[in-house]
């Protein structure tokens, strides 16, 4: 049940606002990036004081308590609720452990952060998130851990399909009468959960597959066969295996999702029973009410043949095209068979859309507007992998150049685009990146619709007005903080700030997208990492099924590390079915005293808006912990200089 800002809750609505603690006696506290900061760079963490700090000197304390590096309290950075928060700014460069004191007026000391390399840093993290994933997977192939302990939907081998249902209002919930069957009956087996919920959809599943195989592209000793902890190879070809699946390339059928998180009065659905999803294929038995629960619905695009959203199409083609490349020397056919996949599906996408994009059953719950980066990605990497030879015979299309030429017609429509692009695609800045490299290795690139220069000016409008933002907010944040999606938002912008860098020859941005990594690690207000298991403060009591029923509740093994979730928002939506696990009793309140200017944050089961994990949001994390990890995507080095490069 992930939420985005414009959904519509299913089950009970609770808006929350919560007002500022009036203790007449406060503590000052200190928030910093508590998986650790890069050794050399200049580093900042966060003084919080409910009074002035005139006069008031820190200290940064090594792990045998000498003093490295002493300093008066920086300036005043702004307010944050009953808060006044300030800067601390120092420079490290021995790897060690530390902590941070202030003493007087008012004292506080910081957990304890590491300062290292950037690659030993951040491969815990990568770790955590293929541990996420690993433990997202649903159907026989799962990954026995301490939370999964049986495979789960094995009906979903014979799902039945069914048209998409009508709703009782454009942003409503409520399915009109029953589902009608298409008569079909697919394998719809394997895939991730969506979130915390058992839904299965091709739109987040695009989104998560292609960062990840970007990942093992362009950063092999990070997310690739380098790595010995996050070799995210077999779990991004496990994603492709499913959406394989979920795309008929011989009758061109395209089945966007699996089960229901909809009410309807006659029936149960995915979001008003929480359990095991181990339990559903036999749940209650034959009881009609539960039938969608045993025997989930899968949904169908469109008819065979016809054509496809584009936002999904141009992902979808984006991922069969990364794993051409990716999987073409360890499994020759497979990559084949995605290649075919990829251009038979780019050529079917609806360039021309009119009303709602297709996201999901109701589309509220993923409401996309902007495509033409989708279509711009896809175009691009079919690009690069068609100059791959040899190709296979049989493709629709097999001069890379037709895809150069698209790709920069779509990112021209795109960049002159009306819609709000700039604060919702988990992909813009990737796609832009990729295109501005494919333009490099082009021999002829005086024709395109768009040059290297309007990529970068792009991204570089993008990233000022982060900037921009950032500079208005106490905690350096590069967006609106209450504007739903804290969390992904700043990996975003912080990959972002990184590929704009690697294309300019420059580090305009370093500072930023390493400050916009520590938000989400514990430099904001409530001084918790917002991924589980990174940081040493960090969500418990998750809403998700599993992590709430088998995992701890304290953040003690298990856990369910490497899970993004959205964070703090403007809005607090919540609700559960029967049967959550409850945790502690002090969990709604644990954070509100550091609520401020009109954003919350609970750390609480109930609260999907903020503690709720989700794929896409997970994957958002990949490349901006890969970027700071490796400095430089290994395999794009020789780009500029060498032309006919296979890439």
């Amino acid at each position: 049940m992930k939420f985005r800002p414009s959904l519509v809750a299913q089950l009970v609505v609770l808006l929350v606002v919560l007002p500022t603690s009036c203790s007449s006696r406060r503590s000052a506290y200190i928030r910093l990036n508590q998986v650790g900061y890069e050794s050399g760079f200049p580093m900042r963490a966060y003084l919080m004081a409910p009074g002035p700090q005139s006069g008031a000197r820190f200290s940064v304390r090594n792990s045998r308590g000498d003093t490295s590096y002493s300093a008066a309290v920086g300036p005043k950075l702004g307010n944050w609720g009953a808060y006044t928060v300030y800067a601390l700014d120092f420079t490290l460069s021995t790897a060690d452990s530390y902590a941070i004191t202030v003493t007087d007026p008012i004292p506080a000391t910081s957990p304890s952060f590491r300062v290292d390399r950037a690659e030993q840093l951040y491969s815990a993290a990568l770790a955590n998130a293929l541990s996420f994933y690993q433990n997202q997977r649903d159907g026989a192939d799962y990954i026995p851990s301490s939370l999964r302990s049986a495979p789960a939907h094995l009906n979903d081998q014979k799902a039945k399909v069914y048209n998409t249902p009508d709703f009782w209002s454009p942003k409503g919930s409520r399915i009109k009468g029953d589902l009608s069957p298409t008569g079909a009956i697919i394998n719809a087996s394997g895939g991730w959960w969506d979130a915390g919920d058992s839904l299965k959809f091709v739109g987040t599943h695009t989104t998560a597959v292609a960062l990840m195989l970007i990942g093992v592209r362009d950063f092999p000793n990070q997310m690739g066969a380098g790595s010995p902890t996050s070799d995210f190879t077999s779990e991004a070809k496990f994603g492709l295996d499913w959406l394989q699946r979920m795309w008929d390339d011989n009758s061109r059928t395209l089945y966007y999702q699996v089960g229901i998180g909809s009410w309807n009065w006659h029936y149960e659905n995915d979001h008003s029973v929480w359990r095991l999803p181990q339990a559903d294929d036999t749940y209650h038995g034959d009881d009609p009410r539960y039938q969608y629960i045993r025997n989930r619905p899968v949904f169908i695009a469109a008819p065979p043949g016809s054509k496809i959203s584009p936002n999904l199409a141009g992902r979808l083609a984006a991922d069969f095209a990364l794993c051409f490349m990716v999987y073409r020397a360890s499994n020759k056919g497979y990559a084949d068979q995605c290649l075919m996949a990829a251009e038979h599906v780019f050529d079917l996408a609806d360039t021309a859309p009119t009303g709602d994009l297709l996201t999901a059953a109701p589309h509220d719950f993923y409401p996309e507007s902007d495509w033409r980066d989708d279509m711009q990605f896809g175009a691009t990497e079919l690009y690069l992998a068609t100059r791959v030879k040899p190709l296979p015979s049989g493709l629709p299309h097999v001069d890379p150049r037709f895809y150069l030429q698209a790709a920069a017609n779509w990112a021209y429509a795109y960049i002159h685009s009306t819609e709000d692009t700039l604060n919702s695609s988990y992909i813009d800045h990737l796609t832009q990146f990729e295109l501005w490299r494919a333009i490099e290795l082009a021999d002829k690139a005086d024709d395109l619709a768009v040059s290297q220069a309007d990529l970068q000016n792009d991204m570089r409008m993008k990233l000022e007005n982060a900037v921009a933002q950032a500079d208005k907010d106490p905690f350096g944040f590069g967006y609106l903080v209450g504007s739903g999606e804290y969390t992904f938002q700043a990996a975003r912008i912080s990959a972002m700030a990184s590929e704009y860098d690697y294309m300019t020859h420059s580090s305009r941005f370093v500072v930023n997208s390493q400050h916009w990594l520590a938000n989400i690690l514990g430099a904001n207000a409530w001084g918790s990492a917002f991924i589980v298991g990174d940081g040493s403060t960090f969500p418990h009591c998750l809403h998700h099924q599993v992590a709430n029923l088998v995992g701890s509740h304290d953040g003690r093994p298990p856990i369910l590390a490497g899970a993004m979730v959205a964070g703090p928002n403007g809005e607090l939506e919540s609700g559960a079915p029967r049967g959550v696990s409850p945790c502690s009793s002090h969990e709604p309140e644990a954070f509100s005293e550091f609520d401020g200017n009109g954003v919350h944050y609970k750390d609480s089961v109930k609260f999907y808006s903020t503690v709720e994990p989700a794929i896409d949001f997970t994957s958002s994390s990949l490349l901006m912990f890969a970027w700071r990890a490796a400095g430089t995507p290994s395999n794009t080095m020789s780009v500029a200089s060498h032309r006919t490069s296979s890439y």
